[in-house]
């Protein structure tokens, strides 16, 4: 069924991510020769599966983002690098609550993740597209303010071997 003239939309698009297996290189090409900054560094730990991961956003100036995930364990657990990532819309909680009640409904697969800094309601389109479609953390521009300090150290610190977690606002 169509959205009708009373429901929202998402405002913009917040982020697109893919997976890379090289998170320098990936980090060098974006940042130093395309010149789109490095914003955050989240080292995280998938909550169903312990799986360790880095998760870098880098950052255009309307606010939306590239982002890119490499996992710890990628030679022992590679992951295809032709997977289509995800495109993520902002919105606000109304509208995401009104989404996932149109997808459940409609018997879509979905799953919520509170990520601390956002909450991202995750499904599939017909086309195996991963959709995210996600509500930030009232507090982001604090939030982000603390973490846009150091993500190259971050980021150095994880590709070094150091995958301790540096997301302490994240529900584990």
């Amino acid at each position: 069924m169509p959205v009708t003239s009373t429901q929202t939309r998402p405002r913009r698009l917040h982020h697109a991510a893919w997976v890379t297996r090289d998170m320098e290189v990936t980090r060098h090409f974006y940042e130093d020769i395309i010149g789109v900054p490095l914003t955050a560094t989240w080292a995280e730990k998938a909550p169903s599966t312990g799986r360790e991961y880095c998760h870098t956003f880098f950052e255009f100036g309307d606010g939306s983002a590239l982002a890119f995930f490499q996992w710890a364990d990628q030679d022992e657990n590679p992951i295809e690098l032709q997977s289509p990532g995800h495109v993520a819309f902002e919105c606000d909680g109304e509208t995401q609550q009104g989404i996932k009640q149109r997808l459940e409904a409609a018997g879509h697969d979905i799953r919520v993740t509170d990520h601390g800094y956002c909450v991202s309601l995750y499904v599939n389109d017909p086309n195996n597209l991963r959709l995210e479609f996600t509500v930030d953390h009232p507090e982001l521009e604090r939030i982000m303010a603390e973490h846009q300090n150091n993500p190259h150290d971050d980021l150095k610190r994880w590709l070094s071997g150091d995958h301790s977690v540096n997301n302490d606002i994240r529900a584990h």
